[in-house]
């Protein structure tokens, strides 16, 4: 019809960004944030290198180089394990795609990061889950990556420490992710056993399978202010016991308040308090039980 007919000489209202002028001052895009917590608008220079809000403490979701940048000595970081990729057990379509745009966005091969640091001079195997990575979801890589940092940890005589930022298995793996809950137990299981020292610290958010295991199964367990920590998500839950859950329910200061957390630590507290705890740990040295 000729009423949606373009024509010929139709001129568009704003000309093409690219042709805009560039005259005036430019602001990217980045440089303002809407915390989750108490929907303040921050200037994220001022949330610091930490990314905290400075009005209510809420610890944004950082990456996994972030998190090891923050917590280790400079330079002490020895990654394990890089090479390790998926073959794709169930040649789940599309799933490959997926990974490849997960490590090109995170500048990592699998959602945890791992290998040998040193904090304050302390020496420690470490463990940094990274949520941006297919959402931290722990598929067989990744219990693969975890279960030797125990094992090597063992040979090493070194405390563990482990960074958990997960949405629960990895859909794509199916019963194989689920077995990693099992795999690593039995790892961190050994561990204990050698008389080592496991150290957890629940972020934002930790759920799932690993909450069901690994996460939980710390000597002392450390949660970060307002991280989002359970099993089965809010609404499942309700519609499951037919009960309306606290507000607050989930959260790290729920879970410290009926024991299931021992203590919530800001995290620019958090290097030095890994520090005290590891070298409380091991200050007696080795202890072979076997």
């Amino acid at each position: 019809m000729a009423l949606f007919r373009k024509k010929k000489n139709y001129i568009p209202i704003r000309p093409a960004h690219k042709n805009l002028p560039s005259e005036g001052p430019q602001v990217p895009d980045d440089m303002w944030a809407k915390c989750p917590s108490c929907k303040h608008i921050l200037y994220r220079k001022d949330m610091g290198d930490e990314k905290v809000c400075p009005n209510c403490g809420y610890n944004f979701r950082i990456t996994a180089w972030e998190r090891l940048k923050l917590t280790v000595d400079e330079k002490s970081f020895d990654e394990w394990d890089m090479r390790l990729v998926t073959k794709d057990p169930l040649n789940f379509p599309g799933y490959l795609d997926k990974l490849e745009k997960a490590k090109a966005a995170t500048k990592l091969d699998e959602a945890v990061l791992t290998g040998e640091a040193m904090i304050h001079g302390e020496k420690i195997a470490l463990a940094i889950m990274d949520s941006h990575f297919i959402m931290g979801s722990m598929g067989t890589i990744v219990g693969e990556k975890i279960t030797r940092l125990f094992e090597r940890a063992i040979e090493k005589k070194l405390p563990v420490v482990i960074f958990t930022a997960s949405g629960g298995a990895r859909m794509q793996e199916g019963i194989l992710s689920l077995m990693q809950m099992a795999k690593i137990s039995a790892a961190v299981k050994r561990h204990s056993n050698a008389g080592l020292f496991y150290l957890t610290i629940l972020t934002d958010p930790t759920t799932g399978g690993v909450t069901a295991s690994f996460a939980m199964e710390g000597d002392i367990i450390l949660a970060e202010p307002q991280a989002l920590i359970g099993f089965a998500g809010r609404r499942v839950i309700e519609q499951t016991i037919r009960q309306e859950l606290p507000e607050d329910f989930q959260k790290a200061e729920f879970l410290l308040e009926h024991g299931f957390v021992d203590q919530i630590v800001p995290r620019m507290e958090l290097r030095q308090r890994i520090f005290e705890l590891v070298q409380m740990h091991t200050a007696k040295g080795w202890v072979d039980y076997e």
